[in-house]
């Protein structure tokens, strides 16, 4: 890595989990750096303030730490951070370099990459590629948006590594390198809160397929018009995906079955009753996994013990126990009307919905629709500040019982308790973040997990 580093006047701008990993590594390589962010020192954990004063930096905290940026050489842009901040485009317009962990790691590592991004399903299939290349012996890693900081990855890596690594619209926004595999997979709307505009968040994303050279590889999922519409975007060799229609390289599911095109041979995998991953849309990311493990060389005796006993990632459609005939599952990751639609779609017993929550920006009208439209809802508890949204869709509605006033999740699974009858599904599964009643969806999703438990 050489003396690049060394003296340079760094900012860290944004300091989270990945902050931290980031001063780690910029002390190792000689950088003076200082913290920037919006929050004062006594809202930060009192072990956080301590580790960053031992490694030698300094905060500049509060609503002035935007201030006086092209100070610096370099400023290192924690994910939260929009790229597109005026204060920031300033700053690079005087000389002052941009960039963020996801670039740094580009820059420096050493083994092939294998990229995954979408609205979602990115996590999963991310935990179900790593799973298949672990399975085959090889020295893999997985990293990124999933909670590991990639910066951490470095020193474990070698040539014959190779990394998996889930990113979000908010670490492609910058990129300039793309991975040798970029999986796209469902591209919908999201993040309306952070991006300027649907456009916007789109072209983010397809910067993990804008930078591949012909050498590289593109899984292009083609059911969603944003993510098919993405292959234009690569000068790799790409490969589709879809649980709708056969594909002519790629891989989809057909009939009941699993399958690999790629040449004109069709390869069967696995049969849909065999994979220990619920719900209909995780087929999707069933596919891109089967693609890009196949891709990097992976046996289908790997492949198929993965799927055979992959069940899923905490609060990813999670069954979280059956009590009295009634099954419970956690789906909080589901924070747009896209997974909420995904998750309804994937049982057809009768449903008590647990909806709502705080504002992304996004449209209700389409789930608005599937809801009216199904015969196996019965109930919804509405829940959060968009739950009126969602209301507003339903006007007329009067074959499914509407629960309202739900304040905590205390009273949320108790009023699902009260009217559920064996044989039912209660399904959180919001279509909302979490902010507000929640301190995120993990928190929302515990909290559900710990009522439900508490009824056994």
């Amino acid at each position: 890595m050489g003396n690049e580093w060394k003296n340079k006047k760094v900012a860290i701008l944004g300091f989270g989990i990945e902050g931290l990993s980031s001063l780690e590594f910029l002390r190792k390589q000689g950088a003076s750096v200082r913290v920037l962010d919006r929050r004062e020192k006594e809202d930060f954990d009192h072990k956080i303030i301590i580790q960053v004063e031992e490694l030698g930096a300094q905060f500049v905290l509060g609503k002035n730490y935007l201030e006086d940026l092209t100070d610096y050489d370099v400023i290192v842009r924690s994910p939260g951070v929009r790229r597109l901040l005026p204060e920031l485009l300033t700053a690079e317009r005087c000389g002052v370099t941009v960039t963020s962990q996801t670039k740094l790691f580009f820059d420096y590592c050493p083994c092939p990459i294998i990229g995954v991004t979408g609205t979602k399903g990115k996590g999963t299939t991310s935990a179900l590629i790593y799973a298949m290349l672990k399975e085959a012996g090889e020295d893999a890693y997985l990293g990124g948006n999933i909670g590991v900081p990639p910066l951490t990855l470095l020193d474990k890596l070698q040539s014959s590594s190779i990394v998996v690594l889930e990113l979000s619209s908010f670490q492609l926004q910058d990129l300039t390198k793309s991975p040798h595999i970029g999986v796209m997979l469902m591209v919908t709307s999201e993040h309306l809160d952070y991006h300027a505009s649907h456009d916007e968040y789109v072209d983010a994303k397809r910067n993990l397929l804008r930078f591949q050279t012909t050498e590289d590889f593109a899984i292009v999922n083609r059911d969603y018009p944003a993510s098919n519409e993405s292959d234009i975007e690569t000068n790799g060799k790409v490969f589709y995906i879809s649980r709708e229609r056969e594909t002519v390289n790629g891989c989809y599911t057909f009939g009941r079955q699993v399958v690999v095109r790629k040449n004109g041979n069709d390869d069967e995998i696995i049969k849909t009753s065999e994979i220990a991953l619920p719900g209909k849309h995780n087929l999707e990311n069933v596919c891109a996994s089967v693609m890009a493990a196949r891709l990097m060389g992976v046996n289908t005796r790997h492949i198929i013990k993965v799927l055979k006993t992959f069940t899923g990632l905490p609060h990813r459609l999670e069954l979280v126990s059956e009590i009295n005939g009634v099954t419970y599952y956690d789906d909080s990751y589901s924070t747009t009307p896209e997974t909420a639609i995904a998750a309804i779609e994937s049982f057809d017993q009768p449903k008590i919905l647990i909806l709502g929550g705080s504002s992304k920006g996004s449209d209700f009208s389409e789930l608005g629709k599937v809801i009216r439209e199904s015969d196996s809802i019965k109930a919804i508890i509405g829940i959060g500040d968009e739950w009126l949204s969602i209301k507003e869709q339903l006007e007329n509605l009067t074959r499914v019982l509407i629960i309202e006033g739900a304040e905590n999740m205390h009273t949320i699974v108790a009023a699902a308790v009260k009217i559920a009858q064996k044989g039912d599904v209660v399904l959180l599964s919001p279509a909302c973040a979490s902010f507000g009643m929640f301190k995120n969806y993990q928190d929302r999703g515990e909290q559900f997990k710990k009522e439900v438990l508490a009824l056994v």
